[in-house]
């Protein structure tokens, strides 16, 4: 049985047909539009599924919504589950946070790990969040984990280049060394 769009009311007729060509509204709400749009114009949902690449079903359940409901039954509906537990604002701040250099904050350390980064938004901004969630943020912006470097190599590269030498190396270090002990004994050969 072929459905189709009631007959629109000027005001519809207008919004929907700014909805439909918009540019710059979000896409899921342009092509709820185009589907009654297209209904409105004559066509059948068949015809509106190819065209718009969406199966039959969704023009069904979008021109239904639309006849019971008008303009407003073409927004979400509330979804089910436990609501976001942090706000956006609160997604901004980590983002922000995690892009400045914590010596600008007057903190002691030059660069972020997890546990500091947790550690200066309860202390400074109130947000209780754990370490996997701010991971989380962090992946989803784009933004990976440098990995650490340790101290002697980053103090011999700094040495290094106020000296403008290359990193101090000691060529008998082998030799002062000593042999090496080995941890691991041989495997014994099978007779």
């Amino acid at each position: 049985m072929a459905i189709f769009v009631r007959p629109l009311t000027e005001e519809e007729r207008r919004s929907l047909d700014a909805l439909a060509h918009s540019r710059t509204a979000p896409a899921r709400d342009v092509e709820r539009a185009k589907i009654i749009w297209l209904s409105a114009q004559g066509m059948r949902g068949p015809a509106i599924a190819q065209r718009l690449g969406l199966h039959e079903q969704t023009v069904r359940d979008w021109l239904k919504r639309f006849n019971a409901h008008g303009l407003p039954g073409l927004n979400d509906l509330p979804r089910p589950g436990k609501p976001p537990t942090y706000t956006p604002e609160e997604h901004s701040e980590v983002i922000a946070a995690a892009l400045r250099n914590p010596q600008e904050l007057d903190l002691p350390f030059a660069s972020w790990t997890l546990d500091r980064l947790q550690a200066y938004l309860q202390e400074h901004k109130g947000i209780g969040i754990k370490r996997s969630r701010i991971d989380e943020l962090l992946l989803a912006e784009g933004l990976r984990w440098r990995s650490q470097e340790t101290w002697f190599s980053e103090k011999a590269k700094i040495d290094a280049q106020e000296a403008k030498a290359p990193p101090p190396q000691d060529p008998e270090f082998v030799a002062k060394r000593g042999r090496s002990k080995v941890s691991i004994s041989p495997h014994q050969k099978a007779v």
